[in-house]
């Protein structure tokens, strides 16, 4: 994927003057002369219905900031087309189709990996830039061969060794491993048995199951039959269920370890609303939500949101794609795409929209420092640094964010 990292005299020159059309008031600022359209495809409905208001609302977020400090090439962007992923192949392609039929530059999602795989095809075969804050199934960005598709979500390679050294520093030796048979549950758990056997713990139980099943009995008996000093669920929201058997059938919450699909603010009440301390010690590994000043923003921007999983990597979507558009001097994707990985290494530090614009209009070549990690984009489209927290629950049943750890891969 070609990349420069400043605008010749030339292009900036040219995006001079198309700040200035702009201004007049008869186009927008952007190749075409019209202003960076931008789409989502985010689970609004459907089993993973959770992650949508904290991706959306960070999106709109993201959005507000841009226009505060005035747009792109100095044009304010019109709202998001809204599209619903609803965990559904043909539901998210439809809506895929729906964006790129009304213009969208810059679709960011899909939420699910497996709902990515379903649109990309259309989305990038269109030459929109696509841009997913959530995919983390590995080897997902490698087989995007058009260069149009990016993610701010670190792949699950990084995040099996994370959470293997965090069982390890706990002192368990022998594990047992259940994940939903999906190309993101396979991935992250043979991510982390790997590196829990380098670690010199036996992995004794790794099996998939169905996640649209509606009874887990099977599967909490396979568990607890394997004996293991701790178990890893790499779940969504169905693993509600595993872990409310679990419980019941005597395996503490304390033995037990989730990933970002249960990282869910509300999961205490979920297991068992009458006694949210059943899930004291229950802990487990995440992309991390964002800085602590991104979250109060965030939260302040919408009052009512509880889940904040993968909040600050759609919010770096956002910036970052607008940064590139910025940096080509162009809203055209086939001429901003290629700015996308300049932006996020190699220049000067900046970490705001408003602060890296600048320095773009100085000539600076930019380095732009994300509120969920720093980024640094490879030419694949997947970041090379990232940051995880450990999150788990206490005697109330509160979640909490106990550590964060910042890896390279």
């Amino acid at each position: 994927m070609p990349s420069k990292k400043a605008l010749s005299l030339t292009a900036t020159a040219a995006a001079i003057a198309l700040g200035l059309t702009a201004c007049g008031g008869d186009t927008g600022g952007g190749g075409e002369g019209e202003p960076l359209q931008y789409g989502y495809i985010l689970p609004e409905t459907g089993d993973l219905s959770h992650l949508g208001p904290p991706q959306i609302s960070a999106a709109q977020y993201a959005l507000s900031e841009i226009n505060a400090a005035g747009g792109v090439l100095d044009t304010e962007l019109p709202d998001f087309l809204a599209g619903d992923e609803a965990n559904d192949a043909a539901q998210a392609n439809d809506a895929a189709n729906r964006l790129v039929d009304q213009d969208a530059d810059i679709i960011i999602g899909a939420a699910a990996s497996g709902m990515t795989q379903a649109v990309m095809d259309t989305v990038t075969g269109a030459e929109v830039v696509q841009c997913s804050g959530s995919n983390t199934a590995p080897g997902l960005a490698e087989e995007d061969e058009s260069g149009y598709y990016w993610r701010t979500a670190p792949s699950d390679n990084m995040q099996g060794p994370v959470l293997a050294e965090k069982i390890a520093s706990d002192g368990h030796q022998s594990v047992a491993i259940t994940y939903r048979a999906d190309d993101y549950g396979e991935g992250l758990a043979n991510a982390a048995a790997d590196a829990l056997e380098e670690n010199g713990i036996e992995v004794v139980y790794q099996e998939g199951y169905d996640p649209n099943s509606s009874n887990f009995d099977s599967v909490v008996g396979e568990i607890s039959g394997a004996d293991a000093d701790a178990v890893v669920l790499v779940s969504f929201e169905e693993g509600v269920q595993i872990i409310t058997g679990l419980i019941e059938g005597g395996v503490e919450a304390a033995q037990m370890y989730g990933t970002d699909g249960l990282n869910d603010e509300t999961l205490a009440e979920k297991v068992d609303a009458e006694d949210p301390g059943a899930i004291e010690g229950f802990q487990g590994t995440a992309p991390d939500t964002g800085a602590e000043g991104f979250v109060d923003d965030l939260t302040a921007f919408d009052e009512d949101l509880e889940v904040l999983q993968f909040a600050g990597q759609v919010f770096d979507c956002t910036i970052i794609t607008a940064l590139a558009a910025e940096q080509a001097g162009s809203t055209e994707p086939s001429e901003f795409v290629n700015e996308i990985e300049a932006v996020s290494k190699e220049g000067t530090e900046c970490s705001t929209f408003a602060e890296c614009r600048d320095l773009i209009a100085e000539g600076e070549d930019i380095d732009y420092q994300g509120v969920s990690g720093p980024i640094d984009f490879n030419s694949e489209g997947d970041v090379t640094s990232a940051t995880f927290q450990i999150y788990g629950y206490d005697a109330e049943g509160v979640h909490s964010k106990l550590d964060a750890i910042t890896v390279t891969g």
